[in-house]
C-alpha cells in the first residue's frame, strides 16, 4: 500500500474486513507473500528434484511443523522465541548454519516438465483432479474456521 489517500482508504477497508495490510518502502517484483512463498517453493522443488525427500514429506514439514508456528507468529517472532536471549542470540548461534544453507539454496532452477509431472502425480494421489474444486471449498472453510479460532484464541491468551 502507498501513502496516498487511495492507499490509506484501501488499508482501512482491508482492516475492516479483518485482513492485515502491509506497506512496502518501494515497488518490487511480485507481492510480498508470493516472494516469501517463492523461497519455500524453490527449496521444496529442489529437495524433491534431488531425491532428498518426497512431496508428502515437504507437505508434512510445513503443515505439521513451520505452519503450526507461522499460523500465529511470523518467522522473526518465531526465532526470537527460539533462543533464551532472542533474535541476536539465535543469529549468533545459527546464523553461520543459515548462511551455509542459503549458499546451497542459491541455485535457482526451472521447474522441469518431468519434475512438475512427478509432483503432480503425487498430488493426484492425495486429491484426484475431479475432486480439486471440492477440496478448494474444504480449504476455504478450514481457513475461515482457523481465522475465527485464531482471533478467539489470541484474544484470550496472555503472554
Amino acid at each position: 500500500m502507498d501513502g496516498s489517500v487511495h492507499g490509506q482508504r484501501a488499508v482501512g477497508l482491508m482492516r475492516n474486513v479483518g485482513q492485515s495490510p502491509v506497506t512496502l518502502t518501494r515497488e518490487i517484483n511480485g507481492f510480498l507473500v508470493n516472494r516469501l512463498q517463492s523461497a519455500v517453493l524453490g527449496e521444496a522443488f529442489r529437495l524433491v528434484e534431488d531425491g532428498i525427500c518426497d512431496v508428502d514429506a515437504i507437505d508434512k514439514a510445513i503443515k505439521d511443523g513451520l505452519g503450526l508456528r507461522w499460523f500465529f507468529m511470523g518467522p522473526f517472532e518465531t526465532i526470537d522465541l527460539n533462543a533464551s536471549q532472542g533474535v541476536a542470540e539465535y543469529c549468533r548461534n545459527l546464523g553461520p548454519m543459515y548462511e551455509g544453507l542459503a549458499r546451497e539454496q542459491a541455485d535457482p532452477r526451472p521447474w522441469s516438465p518431468q519434475l512438475v509431472a512427478k509432483i503432480d502425480a503425487a498430488m493426484r494421489v492425495v486429491t484426484p483432479t475431479e475432486q480439486l474444486a471440492r477440496k478448494r471449498g474444504w480449504r476455504d472453510r478450514c481457513l475461515a474456521s482457523f481465522v475465527s479460532a485464531k482471533k478467539r484464541i489470541l484474544a484470550t491468551q496472555k503472554v
